[in-house]
């Protein structure tokens, strides 16, 4: 047999990318992956358990053909707020006019219209802001009875039917998985995926029931989209895998001029912990019917790699536009074009959070600092969970990562963590076969010759999770 060419990447920062009506054939399936996508990406707002299905089995049979592990994330929908349906199916709201919020099914008129969600009914207060259709209106509470909401339009326009509704000023006493959100999550975690997206989360309490539910056969990944969650920061981070930066809704419920800074605050926080954050929505917004980007967009992705992020995330570019690979590849463009910057690399550094102060951390900073010095080819880890490697990655080392592992599953979750490049092999039996597998490995991934140096790191025992307690410098023979 011919040897297997290496398929990798030529940068740190990974792609996900949203499978939709453009992208749902084996064919552009593959297109996207050898573009540059490491993740893909289910939407459950939208199509059926069939075709999501339908999705993972092209993912997997990609997965075989490439010989490389890729990264599956099923983001559930969360509790979607919306009013009723109007007479006509649209009206023209009017600034300054008073317009009632109800509970009453009643088709509604440019006096009023059914908000069916009880729960806004009661946390809503005297001067609370009510957003529609993605903040494009704006209303404030001005009188409170039990079964409506008197409120005066402060900023009015068309409003047609089951469009959003946003409370950015209250905290509300909505669950973030719903039944839906159950039913979905029954129905693909037995499928083998390795992230799942959480919306709407407000509190820590959120993210606890969602980790309960996957026991381990998926890492949760939060969806920042809520004012309540950034308040929330620290206790959210404290119990999830991985984070998203999802601008959208926040950028409806917080103020356009907060979110980059929000942004920042969120990754800063989640590579101190050494938590992969992944930054989405908009990034590539006009190549939904463009081919190319604008300049601000290329800015906005260069951002995001600038910041440290993990991973950036195409949406509708990938999942609805006319440019599905386009947009891969301008995305791959840019991040591998920042990534051989100079002023990236010296910010990057600038950046690095302090080492953890255990045993652990204190080695993963090592293998960083020995890699430089010595300036070796790879560093290669080998990990049960993964949490060797990402120890690594959160030293955003300057050689690339070759995460090793026997898991499957842990090869496919490190599909979204920075620079590294995950693969799997067999359990090493002692310190020598550990050297012996580690060099094996980076010379047939194309990552060194003879000659060249590997720093390997790992924890002993081996296949003990949460240990990272091993260096040793190989040389390619």
């Amino acid at each position: 047999m011919p040897p297997r060419i290496p398929l990798r990447r030529h940068r740190r920062t990974k792609i996900v990318a949203t499978l939709g009506p453009a992208s749902s054939t084996p064919e552009v399936l593959e297109r996207l992956y050898r573009g540059g996508a490491d993740v893909f990406r289910l939407n459950f707002s939208h199509g059926s358990h069939e075709d999501h299905a339908a999705r993972i089995e092209m993912i997997r049979a990609l997965e075989k053909k490439v010989g490389r592990p890729i990264g599956i994330l099923a983001d559930v929908q969360g509790p979607k707020l919306r009013v009723g349906r109007f007479q006509g199916g649209r009206v023209q709201l009017q600034t300054g006019q008073r317009f009632r919020l109800d509970m009453s099914a009643t088709p509604g008129d440019v006096r009023r219209v059914q908000l069916p969600h009880a729960e806004i009914m009661d946390a809503a207060r005297i001067g609370t802001t009510l957003l529609l259709d993605d903040g494009k209106l704006r209303l404030r509470v001005v009188h409170k009875r039990d079964d409506h909401l008197e409120t005066e339009i402060l900023v009015g326009g068309p409003l047609s039917d089951r469009k959003g509704v946003n409370v950015p000023d209250v905290a509300l006493p909505i669950p973030a998985l719903t039944e839906k959100d159950r039913a979905d999550l029954d129905f693909v975690l037995p499928l083998g995926i390795e992230y799942v997206g959480l919306s709407f989360v407000q509190r820590p309490e959120d993210v606890a029931e969602a980790k309960a539910i996957a026991d381990g056969r998926a890492w949760v990944m939060v969806k920042m989209e809520k004012p309540q969650a950034v308040e929330n920061l620290e206790g959210i981070l404290a119990l999830t895998d991985c984070v998203m930066v999802a601008r959208g809704d926040l950028g409806v419920e917080c103020p356009p001029e907060e979110v980059p800074l929000i942004q920042k605050r969120i990754v800063r926080a989640a590579r101190a912990l050494g938590k992969p954050v992944v930054v989405a929505t908009q990034m590539l917004e006009s190549m939904i019917t463009a081919p190319a980007p604008t300049r601000a967009e290329a800015s906005d992705v260069a951002t995001a790699v600038f910041d440290g992020a993990d991973a950036v995330m195409l949406s509708a570019e990938s999942a609805a536009g006319q440019f599905p690979f386009e947009a891969v590849n301008m995305m791959d463009r840019i991040l591998t074009r920042v990534e051989q910057d100079d002023g990236w690399r010296q910010i990057t550094d600038a950046a690095r959070p302090a080492p953890e102060k255990n045993s652990a951390g204190a080695i993963a900073a090592a293998a960083r600092q020995v890699a430089e010095t010595i300036e070796a080819e790879v560093i290669a880890t080998f990990t049960a969970t993964g949490s060797t490697t990402l120890r690594v990655a959160r030293e955003r080392p300057g050689s690339p990562i070759l995460g090793l592992t026997s898991s499957e599953a842990t090869s496919r979750r490190m599909a979204v963590v920075w620079g590294v490049h995950p693969l799997l092999s067999a359990e090493p039996h002692s310190m020598t076969d550990m050297v012996h597998k580690a060099v094996r490995a980076a010379q047939a991934e194309g990552f060194a010759s003879t000659g060249d140096e590997v720093v390997v790191t790992a924890g002993v025992p081996f296949g003990t999770p949460g240990t990272t307690n091993a260096l040793r410098v190989a040389v390619v023979k």
